[in-house]
């Protein structure tokens, strides 16, 4: 399978800076960042299912936008997959009536052009040859990560997260693992606003990455623009041995 990065940024401002969104094949998306908004009418009324970490905005924006556009191109509704209280917060916050439409409803609540599905960390979701798996993350909203299984092999995207014990058995059981995306939104000057925010600078993924018992390629997300430079440059020095790829729009990662 493929994972095709529609966006990786932990920001704006550059040509080529989209923030966080990965389209699976041609009809899955994990997040649903600024990147989405790159895609043809298209290859938008394509995608059934999109699966949320969380709902700071970089990660939603281009969601409520998708369904009004392609809509009433699709036979069947948009599944939104999240946990509960990720769903609760679309529902409260976004598909409202007063910040968009709830498109739960629309056009008629038997027939709409989303609906909203639940999962739990730990619950497998099979989409045809992929399964899909919540695992848990730590961050200030509600949040996961997600491990998509191919059967032949296994990406793991970690989402926005901090230091997180519960995360790393889960990934260590995985026996065909490829690919690690990870955060690290912060260079080390900033680690106490990494903390705060309960993202990760490279210090403080360097002592997380010991927890990996697993080889696989480790790729680095969610990285702030400015800092770009700093946190690789910092990244190499204290997890070069992992020989970790800064995560770029349009990369394909097989699995």
């Amino acid at each position: 399978m493929k994972a095709r990065i529609l966006g990786c940024s932990g920001g704006i401002g550059g040509r080529h800076l989209r923030t966080t969104s990965i389209l699976v094949n041609h009809d899955v998306l994990i997040d649903a960042g600024t990147g989405v908004a790159d895609l043809s009418m298209a290859e938008l009324a394509m995608i059934d299912h999109v699966f949320l970490t969380h709902t700071h905005l970089d990660h939603i924006a281009a969601l409520p936008l998708m369904i009004d556009t392609v809509g009433d191109m699709r036979d069947k509704p948009l599944i939104v997959h999240g946990t509960e209280a990720v769903l609760q917060i679309l529902r409260n916050h976004i598909f409202n009536w007063a910040v968009w439409p709830d498109f739960s409803e629309i056009p008629t609540a038997e027939a709409p052009f989303l609906q909203f599905r639940p999962l739990r960390v730990g619950q497998k979701i099979r989409l045809g040859e992929l399964t899909v798996a919540a695992v848990p993350a730590e961050h200030t909203v509600p949040a996961v990560g997600y491990h998509l299984d191919s059967g032949a092999g296994s990406l793991v995207f970690t989402g926005d997260t901090t230091v997180n014990d519960r995360f790393w058995p889960v990934v260590n059981r995985i026996g065909n693992l490829r690919h690690l995306i990870i955060e690290c939104a912060f260079s080390n000057r900033e680690e106490r606003l990494a903390r705060i925010s309960k993202h990760m600078c490279p210090d403080m993924l360097a002592a997380e990455l010991m927890k990996l018992e697993r080889d696989c390629e480790i790729h680095i997300t969610h990285l702030k623009p400015g800092q770009i430079e700093l946190t690789m440059g910092e990244l190499a020095t204290c997890i070069g041995d992992f020989k970790p790829h800064m995560l770029q729009t349009n990369v394909v990662l097989e699995f």
